[in-house]
């Protein structure tokens, strides 16, 4: 069962018409709501390698360790923000650590303006 700030590895699909911005294909991602049985979706941050990406408002840094199961320094992409399909969900790889949630609450709030 996918847990919040569960770490994932999920296969987002391309944009509709090929073009555009959204990140597509195998990556982690972060589960940002628990597992609703009665659902057929998960709501998830894309998670990239680039670092560059750090430039973006409302990303977030993440080192790789073996609690997460990232395997290299990483940027959470919250402004993807997006809506998958659970069967889109390859795998649990890890859990982000409470000091990385914390900071992505903090900036969902303020990016959501709640």
């Amino acid at each position: 069962m996918i847990q919040r700030n569960d770490v994932l590895f999920v296969e987002l699909p391309p944009p509709l018409g090929g073009a555009g911005r959204e990140q597509t294909g195998r990556r982690p991602a972060i589960a940002v709501q628990d597992e609703l049985t009665h659902f057929p979706t998960v709501l998830v941050l894309p998670v990239t390698s680039q670092l560059e990406a750090r430039r973006f408002p409302f990303t977030l840094r993440v080192e790789p360790t073996t609690a997460n199961g990232l395997t290299m320094p990483s940027i959470i992409l919250l402004f993807q923000m997006q809506v998958i399909d659970k069967r889109r969900v390859v795998r649990v790889i890890g859990k982000l650590e409470p000091e990385y949630a914390d900071q992505l609450d903090v900036m969902m709030r303020r990016m959501l303006r709640l």
